[in-house]
C-alpha cells in the first residue's frame, strides 16, 4: 500500500507504537524491542524482539484468517511495522489456558505443567493502575466493561483460536500452555475482530526448551515456524 503514510504517533505501550496515518481508517504498528513483566515493574530491552514479533503475529494472524478468525492485519510494511485497521478496544484480557502455570498454578496450588481436563477461559479487566484484575463475565457486564454479544463473541473466537493454535504447535512440536487475546470493535462497521494475541508457550521437543512454563519463548516459536514456512 505504497499510498500510505505515516503520520504522528498516537500512542506508545509496554510493546508497541502505533502512528496514524493519511487514512483515517488505518493505523501503523512499530513493534519495540522492550519486553516488560508483572504489569511493567519489571523492564528491559530484548535485541531483535520487535522484529520477531512483527513477523510472528503476522504469519499466526494470515493463517486464523484462513480458518475464518477475522483480525485487524492489513499489510506488514517492514521487519517492524505493520498496517492495520483502526479500531476501539473492549478493555477485557482473554486468557486460555491449556496447561496449569505461572499465576494460575499459584491462585490455585496447582503443580506447573499439569494438563487440564479442558481449556480454561478467564478475563481480565485491562487497566493497568488496577494491575489488570481477574473478573468473570457477570463483573464485565455489570461495570459496563463489555455487551453480552462481546463476550459471545470473544468466547467463540477464543475457543476457536485455541483449538486451531494447539494443533498447529503440536505439528511443531511445542505444547501450548496458554495465550492472550483481546476483543475489537471496528470504527468503521458493527463488527468484531481479535486485535492481538500473546502465546506464552512451553517449548517441547525443542534442543533448548524454556526452563520454566511462563517464559516468553518467541524466538525458539520463530524458529521452528521458518522451518514450517521453508517447507510449506
Amino acid at each position: 500500500m505504497s499510498n500510505i503514510e505515516k503520520k504522528e504517533q498516537l500512542y506508545e505501550g509496554k510493546a508497541k507504537k502505533v502512528y496514524a496515518t493519511n487514512d483515517p481508517n488505518l493505523v501503523i504498528v512499530d513493534y519495540k524491542d522492550d519486553a516488560t513483566a508483572f504489569n511493567g515493574e519489571k523492564k528491559g530491552t530484548i535485541s531483535g524482539k520487535g522484529v520477531i514479533n512483527n513477523k510472528m503475529t503476522n504469519y499466526m494472524f494470515k493463517m486464523l484468517e484462513k480458518e475464518g478468525v477475522p483480525t485487524h492485519l492489513v499489510e506488514e510494511i517492514s521487519d517492524r511495522e505493520t498496517i492495520v485497521k483502526k479500531v476501539s478496544i473492549v478493555p477485557l484480557e482473554v486468557i486460555i489456558r491449556n496447561v496449569a502455570a505461572g499465576s494460575f498454578s499459584k491462585r490455585m496450588g496447582v503443580e506447573e505443567g499439569k494438563k487440564l481436563l479442558c481449556p480454561i477461559l478467564e478475563f481480565s479487566y485491562k487497566n493497568d493502575d488496577l494491575g489488570d484484575p481477574f473478573i468473570n463475565d457477570y463483573y464485565a457486564l455489570a461495570l459496563g466493561i463489555a455487551t453480552k454479544e462481546d463476550i459471545d463473541t470473544i468466547s467463540k473466537y477464543a475457543f476457536k483460536v485455541n483449538e486451531f493454535m494447539v494443533k498447529f504447535f503440536k505439528g511443531l512440536n511445542i505444547d501450548l500452555i496458554d495465550f492472550k487475546i483481546e476483543l475489537v470493535r471496528l470504527l468503521t462497521a458493527q463488527l468484531s475482530s481479535l486485535t492481538r494475541y500473546h502465546l506464552i508457550p512451553a517449548a517441547s521437543g525443542i534442543q533448548q526448551p524454556t526452563r520454566s512454563l511462563t517464559r516468553t519463548a518467541s524466538a525458539e516459536i520463530w524458529a521452528a515456524l521458518k522451518k514450517h514456512i521453508r517447507k510449506s
